[in-house]
């Protein structure tokens, strides 16, 4: 198949057909290809002089399927030695026995409908299975404290609350700082300016206080947790804990969840304080002591304001580290599957810290507290 001639390919026409001389490998296709599309008439008849090719391997063989499609009819190849008739035969016959791949279709409405359905309820599935399995590494956990991993635990809850509490605090402090101005412009019409104290205490301790802890932990803590875990989902490294006998539950998602826990009640603590120093500054800044502002955040909120903010904290915490966590063990395959994986455990943290927000803000009104 590989006479001793290395001449370079060469694409000529005489009397009508296309002459091919020299070697037919890939690096000459290469150099040929438009040249030879360019020199065939669709429709016409397609005539090949092959007794100059020394050579002609599976590159080769493409050239002149390409060139037979472009004319539509099958080339008459002559001068061809048997080295390289055998060489087209055989990608004639692999190539016309080879069924064209189907064009891609569009699923059908109902199709594409049921398909989505279905992809959700397994999606449940998986969660109820990760949220089953959680539950069963935490009450393991409780029963024999020594299985975990305790110095895992310290650093994530080193990464959840000590490194957080900057970030924390300037948004505290920024929110208590804009809560101010913005409520003392309207209040200042009916002389209620002192007003302003009771305003941004209650509602930081009750409400924004934990809002913006737990939104902040969703986008700090739970993408952090989901890209950590996925990441070992996609290097196989939980396979291997798995292989080795050990519950990558209690490995890897208890120390997460128990740090996520404990270190929210330190972030809303911050965020309040943060709050109401920045409501302060603004308050001194207009004329009222620090006497009057601190009497009116004293009088009027209370220990079950601060205490009911702590409680929606530690729920926070548990829902959001477990949603950053299921996200990361549920990861797939592919470049994309770490980054799919950490934003939904942002956008899954944040739509669920609102919603038990809203049921907390009933259970709390029925409970006249």
């Amino acid at each position: 198949m590989e006479p001793g001639t290395d001449a370079p390919a060469t694409l000529t026409r005489r009397d009508g057909a296309l002459v091919l001389s020299g070697r037919l490998d890939a690096h000459a296709v290469a150099a040929l290809w438009r040249e030879a599309l360019a020199a065939v008439t669709p429709g016409a008849t397609l005539s090949i002089d092959l007794a100059g090719c020394s050579y002609c391997d599976v590159s080769g063989s493409a050239l002149l399927l390409a060139l037979e499609d472009k004319a539509g009819s099958r080339a008459t190849l002559t001068g061809a030695s048997p080295q390289v008739a055998r060489v087209i035969d055989r990608a004639h016959e692999a190539y016309r026995t080879s069924p064209p791949p189907a064009p891609p279709t569009a699923p059908s409405l109902p199709v594409a409908v049921g398909e989505a359905v279905v992809g959700k309820i397994e999606d449940l599935g998986e969660r109820i299975a990760i949220l089953g399995r959680t539950a069963t590494s935490a009450a393991l956990t409780a029963l024999n404290p020594r299985s975990l991993r305790w110095p895992d635990t310290w650093h994530q809850a080193e990464e959840v609350g000590s490194r957080a509490l900057p970030l924390i605090c300037m948004i505290g402090f920024l929110f208590g700082l804009i809560l101010a101005f913005q409520s003392a412009v309207p209040l200042r019409q009916f002389g209620a300016d002192i007003f302003v104290a009771n305003l941004v205490a209650v509602s930081v301790f009750r409400e924004l206080g934990p809002l913006l802890s737990a939104v902040i932990l969703a986008a700090r803590s739970g993408s952090a947790f989901a890209a950590e875990i996925g990441t070992m989902k996609v290097n196989e490294e939980i396979d291997a804990l798995n292989t080795m006998g050990l519950d990558p539950f209690r490995f890897l998602v208890m120390p997460r969840l128990i740090a996520a826990v404990a270190m929210m009640p330190v972030l809303i603590i911050a965020m309040n304080l943060s709050a109401v120093a920045g409501m302060a500054t603004v308050m001194m800044s207009l004329g009222f002591p620090w006497a009057a502002i601190s009497a009116q955040v004293v009088n009027w909120t209370g220990p079950s304001d601060v205490l009911g903010g702590l409680a929606k904290g530690l729920v926070f915490g548990a829902v959001v580290a477990g949603i950053g966590c299921s996200r990361g063990m549920s990861t797939g395959v592919g470049p994309r599957a770490v980054g799919q994986s950490a934003t939904a455990a942002v956008v899954g943290g944040i739509v669920a810290i609102i919603v038990l927000d809203g049921i907390f803000a009933v259970l709390f009104y029925l409970m006249g507290w």
